[in-house]
């Protein structure tokens, strides 16, 4: 059998050799882009054709600190990496006119620096020693962030395809499978269903043909962790389900992949292209005999084909809605035929387990819930990016060890874990391990990894809604719990935050909410009273006081609250008649102004742009208050 070895040793002497000239690397990933990557780009490459520098220019994905984007890498021969944040094109300038050309780091955008291969700069935080990277482990993002996803040489340096070939070289199917069960991994999908046992009943299948499936449709609101993997190293996914597929017997794969992901698509296609011409994919692999390919279906952004049956059913050209299992995928699956589906992340963990042993692998965790988990932490939290920790850790690590803490020093209220289909957790539970079993039993779901953090400013009603909403709208329609019952579920919702809910509303959720979760055909339908009946365990008072007292104690349902200016605090400085687009303010300069409650659209741009506190938000009994009378003197 072929091997790489003599490649990745030539490849590696190269990549991994001191610069003999400098070199600046920009963070393109989706996120990166957004926050103007490519400008920075720009910036960077006439800055060095004026100034007529000799310098490697290149770029690799998001290295998780999106709060920081755009994220700009220089390394000059001999010194480290320095790692410089929210890099705008005239700070880009200034980096290239004083760091590259002059040698000199600027400090005060620095976020980091890696001391190979050179000396540690002092005065400059080591990335491993970062608050945001220090209590991550990561295995699935050991590469995003650290190498170009468009150059498979750069993959094949940090030991890519090594597990693939160890797997060929002299390990049976059986062997393959009982090293993925030794690992204890179980599903990142969100359904947490042990890998290697998903995989040993689809090798047992009867079938002349067997498929393996890529599941990359990541639909949860706040959720990028997929889309980040795809983009930053999408030849760890390739490498994982062609093993995926010695392992059952199958020559033929597809990924599942929102077309909202056109990046991913991009660099998923070029690093097909790339395996098959160095022939770690295509036919007789590596001179092993062994045949694989990998092909990829662009999906139509519905949610509801992130369920297994409805994606095959969508690949197959038919409209995306489940099936009734049983017969489960692994023995009738795409075009009838046995089919093993895991999702990006899942397969993104197979080359660690091969390269570090089943054994080790199972070593990081807790019992029944080993490796490391990637999330998505978006919200109201400082440090917003992906991050991968170990199984285990607590909520409150990640959200204010990792995370860094609450946006403006508010109170941290809740974390809604694992999308529409999880549920909102509170402070008291900030310490709970994060791990499959634990979180069942608060009522969430791992789900595949979003954290969306909440603060006190947030109405856990409302939010209740907007996923019920969410998940009401995705439904394909097809199960009347699911199609029905989250609509009835919806109308109740809607009727308590626009103040007309009544106290027999909150028996009939509990009681709506349960019979959907134990009749609804597939995954959407069972978990999307989730938001609604953890909400109700853990904020139920809220829910009461919108009910019983007409008032919203976040001051975020529109219905609930009136907009007035303090006449005390009001100097007539004009900024919230400014901003106002409905016109409901009158008042001149330097006058106390007025708010028209039958004009205003509650907007809140007005409470926004007061710099004085002289906008206030009323609820409740306080719109009526003596003095107020529909919010007005």
């Amino acid at each position: 059998m072929r091997s790489l070895n003599a490649t990745r040793k030539a490849i590696q002497d190269e990549y991994f050799a001191p610069p003999q000239k400098p070199k600046v690397v920009i963070g393109m990933g989706t996120c990166g882009i957004a926050a103007g990557a490519q400008k920075v780009m720009e910036a960077i490459k006439a800055e060095v054709a004026a100034r007529e520098l000799d310098v490697d220019l290149g770029y690799t994905s998001c290295l998780g600190m999106c709060h920081a984007e755009v994220n700009v890498e220089v390394t000059l021969p001999g010194g480290p990496k320095v790692i410089y944040g929210e890099v705008i094109p005239e700070r880009a300038v200034r980096i290239v006119t004083q760091h590259v050309q002059g040698g000199e780091p600027v400090k005060e955008w620095v976020v980091a620096q890696q001391a190979e291969p050179g000396l540690p700069i002092e005065g400059l935080p080591l990335l491993d020693e970062m608050e945001f990277f220090q209590k991550q482990r990561r295995g699935v993002l050991q590469n995003c962030g650290r190498i170009n996803p468009d150059r498979i040489e750069e993959y094949i340096a940090r030991s890519g395809y090594a597990s693939l070939e160890k797997v060929l070289a002299g390990m049976t199917r059986e062997q393959v499978i009982d090293e993925v069960k030794r690992s204890g991994l179980r599903g990142r999908g969100g359904g947490g269903f042990p890998t290697g046992m998903k995989w040993e009943f689809t090798h047992k299948a009867v079938g002349d043909k067997k498929y393996i499936v890529c599941n990359a449709d990541e639909g949860d609101p706040g959720a990028f962790m997929d889309r980040s993997v795809l983009e930053g190293d999408p030849h760890a996914v390739l490498e994982g389900m062609a093993i995926a597929g010695y392992a059952i017997g199958a020559d033929e794969g597809y990924i599942y992949c929102r077309a909202e992901y056109p990046l991913a698509i991009k660099r998923l296609n070029r690093a097909i292209s790339q395996a098959e011409e160095t022939g770690v994919l295509g036919e007789n692999i590596l001179d092993s005999g062994f045949n694989f390919r990998i092909h990829i279906k662009e999906g139509a952004g519905a949610f509801v084909c992130g369920e297994e049956t409805a994606l095959l059913a969508s690949i197959e050209g038919e409209r995306g809605m489940p099936r009734v299992r049983p017969p489960f995928p692994a023995n009738k699956g795409l075009w009838g035929k046995p089919t093993n589906i895991n999702n990006v992340e899942t397969y993104a963990n197979i080359p660690v387990v091969f390269r570090d042993g089943g054994a080790t692998y199972a070593s990081v965790g807790t019992e029944k819930s080993k490796g490391t988990k990637v999330f998505a932490i978006t919200g109201k939290v400082r440090r917003t990016g992906l991050a991968e920790v170990p199984m285990g850790i607590t909520m409150r690590e990640i959200i204010f060890d990792i995370g860094g803490g609450i946006q403006d020093d508010k109170a941290f209220k809740a974390v809604q874990i694992g999308g529409p289909s999880g549920g909102c957790l509170p402070t008291e539970l900030l310490d709970l391990p994060v791990d499959y079993d634990s979180l069942v039993q608060a009522g969430a779901m791992m789900g595949s990894g979003g954290l969306v953090v909440m603060d006190e400013t947030t109405c856990m009603v409302d939010v209740a809604r907007f996923f019920l909403n969410f998940t009401q709208k995705e439904s394909c329609g097809k199960c009347t719990p699911c199609r029905e019952g989250t609509k009835r579920m919806l109308e109740i919702l809607t009727r308590i935050t626009e103040g007309k809910g009544e106290p027999e509303d909150i028996d009939r959720l509990e009681r709506l909410g349960r019979v959907v979760k134990n009749t609804a055909l597939c995954g959407l339908g069972q978990t999307s009273p989730n938001p609604i009946l953890t909400t109700l365990r853990y904020f139920r008072h809220e829910y009461e006081t919108h009910i019983n007292e007409k008032a919203c104690p976040a001051r975020a349902c529109k219905e609930l609250i009136t907009f007035y200016i303090d006449p005390e605090k009001c100097n007539g400085c004009t900024r919230c008649f400014r901003g106002c687009a409905s016109g409901a303010i009158t008042g001149k300069a330097k006058e106390v102004h007025v708010i028209d409650p039958a004009r205003c659209s509650k907007c809140g741009v007005c409470f926004d742009r007061c710099r004085f506190g002289a906008v206030l938000k009323l609820t409740g009994a306080e719109r009526t208050a003596p003095g107020r009378e529909e919010g007005r003197d």
